[in-house]
């Protein structure tokens, strides 16, 4: 079936997504929008998609659980989940394994974990948009090991990709998908880079604030649209 989608969406947990990106939010602007699928994407933590996924039960879109995760090198990778026990096990991975400084709230802004109401039920303390250890080199199969997928996110953009930081994105690096932003020029990349020509090229919107979520106008092919479809689908 073909289904519209956005994988790429920050909540007010993230710490520049806007305090009115709540799971609610997010998940009804979504459906507006015309959405099917959509991937709730925080800086390296995954605690605000048990209620994003509630929400979208009850509003009939499907929320598939996920992460975008900072590298040891700053790379940025979009990682998704076919369950919700599996992104939060690799959420309290990255926990134990990601650089802790405190959050300053008057710079970064609130980290607002929430339930599907729009009720605030914690904060987390250190800033999300840190580092963690894990590096390019083997975070396709340390994410594969937790039952997700992942692909490098907004590879067109001068920071925090990996053609920006490492200077190219190679075979050996495993990923088979590869994320260009909403604006990206899909063919300067792929004559810059032919490997592309051989990957899954997802665009989505890497949206902080609710009109920046996408369109209905991407679209990709499922067996059923689902969290695991998707997963299966790469």
């Amino acid at each position: 079936m073909n289904c519209f989608y956005d994988l790429h969406i920050h909540s007010c947990l993230s710490p520049c997504g806007e305090n009115d990106m709540t799971p609610y939010n997010l998940v009804n602007m979504a459906k507006l929008k015309g959405l099917d699928i959509i991937a709730l994407t925080d800086h390296n933590t995954c605690k605000n998609c048990p209620a994003a996924i509630k929400a979208g039960e009850e509003a009939g879109i499907v929320v598939v659980p996920g992460m975008e995760l900072c590298t040891s090198e700053e790379v940025h990778i979009i990682c998704l989940f076919g369950e919700l026990k599996e992104a939060m096990n690799f959420s309290a991975y990255v926990e134990q394994n990601i650089i802790k400084i405190k959050n300053r709230e008057d710079i970064f802004g609130e980290q607002l974990v929430m339930d599907s109401k729009d009720n605030i039920t914690g904060k987390i303390d250190y800033l999300l948009t840190t580092a963690s250890n894990i590096s390019v080199s083997n975070v396709v199969q340390t994410v594969n090991e937790f039952g997700g997928i992942c692909y490098p996110a907004h590879i067109d953009r001068k920071s925090y990709s990996v053609i920006s930081n490492l200077g190219s994105i190679t075979s050996e690096m495993g990923f088979s998908a590869a994320e260009i932003s909403n604006n990206g020029n899909l063919e300067d990349c792929l004559q810059k880079y032919p490997i592309l020509r051989s990957m899954r090229i997802m665009n989505s919107s890497d949206a902080h604030s609710l009109e920046m979520i996408s369109e209905a106008e991407k679209s990709i092919e499922l067996e059923e649209c689902s969290a695991r479809g998707l997963i299966k689908l790469f």
